[in-house]
């Protein structure tokens, strides 16, 4: 589990893929890996890795055909920045939310435009991830947690701050550049416990008071 508080920008040192998936060596940056044990996973662009090896400036992960196929790794290139999080201890402070590690989908920015100080992004919503994203909700973008600031059918805006730009790889972004997302956890987790009360357990059932009120939110 963690937080969606970037600790560093790092950088892939190699990407090796094959039929079999690919093995990935990480350039942690600033990174501390002093408190880093073998098997550990470490959030990378949002990503959950377990580290197979590892010493004070780097690590090795293994990536399944699963996740090529899930995220966007099947465009990261070597030298490419990364955002990277360790997993979360239980003393650590909660600043972000809930982020699993568990890409959803991959997306891609449609927009980019100055507002302020800030940036607004506008980034693709996947039609079948729509009804787990509303406005002012939280979501994780390449392990960012972030606001959704707007939304509309097929859209969401995301308001990136100059702190998050600078400590993130968000700088990095253009039209058309391709990140991982997943969507609130509790959203998928709350959906899940109300269709599961439902009559017919459908979709198509949808929320009310009744549900709420059996799944103990009322």
């Amino acid at each position: 589990m963690f937080t969606g508080i970037i600790e560093a920008v790092g950088s892939i040192k190699s990407l090796q893929i094959n039929a079999e998936g690919a093995r990935l060596v990480i350039d942690v940056g600033a990174l501390d890996m002093s408190d880093v044990k073998l098997g550990d996973s470490i959030a990378t662009n949002g990503i959950c890795l377990t580290a197979v090896a590892f010493d004070k400036h780097s690590y090795t992960a293994d990536v399944s055909n699963e996740t090529l196929k899930r995220t966007a790794f099947g465009h990261y290139q070597q030298g490419q920045a990364v955002n990277l999080e360790k997993a979360m201890l239980p003393t650590t402070r909660f600043g972000g939310h809930m982020v699993s590690g568990h890409v959803d989908a991959v997306t891609e920015v449609t927009s980019i435009k100055h507002n302020g100080n800030s940036i607004d992004y506008w980034l693709a919503l996947p039609a079948e991830l729509a009804r787990y994203v509303s406005e002012k909700g939280s979501i994780t973008i390449d392990g960012v947690s972030l606001t959704v600031n707007g939304l509309n059918d097929d859209q969401f805006r995301l308001t990136i701050v100059p702190h998050t730009t600078e400590q993130t790889i968000i700088k990095h972004y253009q039209v058309g550049t391709k990140v991982n997302l997943e969507v609130d956890l509790i959203a998928r987790y709350l959906e899940r416990l109300l269709l599961k009360g439902g009559e017919n357990n459908s979709p198509s059932n949808g929320v009310s008071e009744e549900m709420l009120r059996k799944a103990g939110f009322m």
